[in-house]
């Protein structure tokens, strides 16, 4: 599995003009935008290492300006699942989507690291997977990390 993992100040997820997921922020505070990704072979014990490293990620600013997680502050997440994200752009100048897992294996996993961080205490909102989703972001810093498991 795959994650773009942003540090952000704002995001909000809509789909047709109605918003359905959004960080709930107040000035200055941060958040996390998480673009998760699946492919064929991957599985829920994998959804739930790439949840554990997303949430003890170390990419907040904390108290007196130490490096903290979304765990350590209580941040809130904003998950949207990217098939995208294992685009293959070695030949020529059209994207192969083959080694993104089609829908139906690609959904429970995501779920599966939603539901993983909301276990482990997170407030996290979603997207709405497979649907034409306009995602918002105003990055903080801007911090952007690439995360596989």
């Amino acid at each position: 599995m795959r994650a773009v993992v942003q540090r952000v100040g704002s995001a909000r997820v809509l789909v047709d003009d109605e918003v359905v997921g959004e960080l709930a922020l107040s000035d200055g505070d941060q958040g996390l935008l998480v673009l998760v990704g699946a492919t064929h072979a991957d599985t829920v014990e994998q959804s739930h290492a790439l949840a554990d490293k997303i949430w003890r990620l170390r990419i907040l600013d904390g108290p007196d300006g130490t490096a903290s997680s979304a765990a350590d502050l209580g941040a809130p997440l904003l998950v949207v699942s990217q098939f995208t994200l294992y685009a293959n752009t070695e030949k020529g100048r059209r994207p192969s989507w083959s080694a993104a897992a089609p829908g139906a294996v690609a959904a429970p996993l995501v779920d599966a690291v939603v539901e993983h961080l909301r276990v482990a205490g997170a407030s996290v909102a979603t997207g709405r997977f497979g649907a034409h989703m306009q995602v918002e972001s105003v990055n903080d810093g801007p911090v952007t990390i690439l995360l596989e498991v």
